[in-house]
């Protein structure tokens, strides 16, 4: 018998509109009110995700059983089971998402619920199953650090660090998914004894968190850190309802200055499907002074800056 399961309550203040328009277009096949239902559910998963996982959880669970074949509630029901630790549901509610989307955005996470159940190996072999050239940038990161993750949970210390060595991994450029690159680079140096490196790492991680922690309103969420050599010290389905019947990033960056680790060719970022072509130039040494100074170099350094080319097209991706 399944566990009685009652809608959480929506504060007056969440309206369907909240929903981003992507996913409210996804809606459009079903009846007003019901897909007024969804949209708030799905807006209230996503505002507790961080600090209510469970009560996210809850509100996918409601969206699901009014709109259980629409791709973009599959996602969210997927991705709150796998904040509260249930990557066996959150496995096969992603295998739905990709299957109704068509969508291979999500393999990062499968590979992660492959390796929250213990099965680093089949984590493997999945995360091997889609072309990485066919991911975006932001991706292509997400997918090397579960990798490197995975590699890690079978005692493959040095693979984990060849999973991470992508052409992404770039100690002159930052993008908004730099900081989660080079903070996973860092600890697998660390795990390697590679002490000096990491901590060079960690302080670059901390810069592209910087530069975008506060980012002005209309900047894209790409950066281009400029800097100077670092000194560097030692539901079941049975559950859900029919009523839908839905069918189913970056910016370009590129290098400046010469990459000086030996890991990592200076190849510029493959450009993104978007187009986006507005770029931020950070410099890394001011963001860190900044930092330390508690002063706003960083930001300084943003509002001087100019969109920066398109990379050439000859460019090829390294991993």
């Amino acid at each position: 018998m399944r566990p009685r399961h009652e809608d959480p309550e929506i504060p007056e203040d969440v309206k369907p509109g909240d929903l981003d328009r992507v996913a409210r277009n996804e809606l459009k096949t079903l009846s007003k009110d019901n897909a007024e239902g969804v949209a708030q559910h799905l807006v209230m998963a996503a505002r507790l995700i961080e600090e209510d996982p469970e009560l996210a959880h809850r509100h996918a669970i409601s969206a699901a059983r009014r709109a259980g074949r629409i791709a973009v509630v599959r996602e969210s029901l997927a991705i709150t089971a796998y904040a509260v630790g249930d990557y066996a549901l959150a496995l096969r509610e992603l295998r739905t998402y990709r299957r109704i989307s068509g969508k291979d955005d999500q393999l990062a996470l499968m590979v992660d619920s492959e390796r929250g159940q213990g099965r680093p190996d089949k984590a493997l072999e999945l995360g091997r199953s889609v072309p990485k050239e066919t991911l975006p940038a932001a991706e292509q990161v997400a997918l090397a650090i579960a990798m490197s993750g995975a590699r890690l949970d079978l005692g493959q210390t040095e693979a984990a660090l060849d999973e991470l060595s992508i052409s992404q991994l770039n100690r002159d450029v930052a993008y908004s998914y730099s900081a989660d690159l080079f903070h996973a680079y860092a600890e697998v140096l660390e795990e390697l004894g590679r002490s000096g490196e990491a901590d060079e790492w960690r302080r670059r991680a901390e810069a592209a968190e910087a530069a975008f922690a506060d980012p002005d309103e209309g900047w894209d969420d790409t950066v281009e850190v400029v800097e100077e050599d670092l000194v560097v010290d030692d539901v079941d389905d049975d559950d859900l309802d029919d009523d839908a019947g839905a069918d189913p990033d970056e910016a370009d960056g590129r290098v400046v200055g010469d990459a000086t680790h030996a890991d990592v060719d200076p190849v510029p970022v493959p450009p993104s499907e978007d187009g986006d072509d507005d770029d931020i130039a950070v410099d890394v040494d001011a963001e860190i002074a900044a930092d330390a100074d508690g002063g706003v170099g960083g930001a300084d350094a943003r509002a001087d800056a100019e969109p920066e080319p398109e990379p050439a097209e000859g460019d090829r991706d390294v991993r």
